[in-house]
């Protein structure tokens, strides 16, 4: 048979771009009919990519790629070592080739059209997909953006975290906000608690070439904290840096260390040498004794409270008014449910239902 192309899937037609998080075969493996192959995401979906027939596959990615609505995932082949095509024969899947030799996904060209842009005018020499055709579009009518002042700081995200971010900054006082950059087209020209929605991702290269060198994220990701982290990622690519935010109703002693991006909301307590590793978070009103450790981007939720010499490791959730006994160490990649008491330690990507009482297991 001709080999088959499998490429990544639209899951949102708002958001181009999905991240290969598992690939559950092996290269050259056989396969049939609905098996499982892939897992893709963005930061609101998820889907597995199924097999369209038996054959086997041959795979062209590596998991954790970033990659665009059509790309090519792998190839299904009649017997494991026929030829593939070149990448000059590879198929553009899902394309439409209408006029010459464009390639473009259909939620793209609907979007160029939406915006009057001329199809013949438009690049040859790749797949183009919602996020190139906001460049293209942003290069042929150039965003109108105000003077940035030294120290501005942009906030990615306008949802309720983001609310709070905000208004935690303006606290705080040390840096004015600059704007707004959120994902939804719809809020771009608005403007919320008073400051303006620029646009979307796309514009992260040119506030950054403008001179707008500080970010905040505004993105909670309580459902799922890859969610922040691929956005802290995001603006770090663009050449952001992240002030730490400790808000001024919050109680954070001298010996405390801080790191990059660490977010400490009102009424929040951060004990004496207590480290916040970067890019975490102790929400409003938690408790975090003396001699804690919280590691990279883990979420220490509204109300917990952490008894002293407690070690929390990355990526990880302490859920709201938790509480637990001194000294215990909480792996990483840990959720535990809202109300849990924690006696004992918890072992890496442990879940730990709401209102359990952990003594271990």
């Amino acid at each position: 048979m001709t080999p088959i192309p499998i490429v990544v899937p639209l899951l949102n037609a708002n958001e181009p771009e999905a991240r290969l998080v598992d690939i559950h075969i092996s290269d050259g493996q056989r396969v049939e009919p609905g098996d499982i192959l892939f897992t893709v995401e963005t930061t609101k979906a998820a889907s597995d990519v199924e097999a369209p027939s038996a054959g086997f596959v041959r795979l062209v990615v590596a998991e954790g790629d970033t990659l665009s609505v059509g790309d090519l995932l792998a190839y299904l082949t009649e017997s494991v070592d026929e030829a593939l095509p070149t990448r000059e024969q590879a198929p553009a899947q899902p394309a439409d080739s209408t006029p010459g030799d464009l390639r473009i996904t259909k939620p793209a060209r609907a979007l160029a059209e939406s915006l009057g842009l001329d199809l013949a005018s438009l690049p040859t020499d790749r797949l183009l997909t919602e996020s190139a055709i906001r460049e293209v579009a942003a290069s042929l009518a150039p965003v109108e953006l105000p003077d940035f002042g030294e120290g501005q700081i942009l906030i990615y995200g306008a949802g309720g975290h983001a609310k709070a971010v905000m208004e935690m900054v303006q606290a705080i006082g040390a840096n004015p906000i600059a704007g707004i950059v959120d994902d939804n087209p719809s809020l771009k020209g608005k403007s919320v608690l008073g400051i303006p929605v620029l646009g979307g991702r796309e514009l992260l290269p040119v506030l950054r070439a403008k001179g707008l060198a500080l970010a905040a994220n505004g993105v909670g990701g309580i459902l799922d904290i890859a969610v922040r982290v691929r956005l802290f990622e995001l603006l770090a690519q663009a050449g952001f840096a992240f002030p730490a935010l400790p808000h001024p109703r919050a109680t954070v002693e001298p010996s405390a260390i801080l790191g990059e991006g660490v977010q400490v909301f009102a009424n929040a307590y951060v004990g004496s040498s207590t480290v916040l590793h970067p890019r975490c978070m102790v929400n409003t009103g938690a408790i975090v004794s003396h001699d804690c450790e919280i590691g990279e981007y883990t979420h220490i939720a509204p109300g917990a409270m952490l008894a002293g010499h407690v070690h929390v490791g990355k990526r990880s959730l302490v859920g709201m008014g938790v509480t637990t006994a001194i000294g215990i160490r909480i792996g990483d990649g840990v959720r535990i449910g809202n109300g849990a008491v924690v006696y004992a330690d918890v072992p890496d990507k442990t879940i730990v239902p709401a209102g359990k009482v952990w003594a271990g297991g």
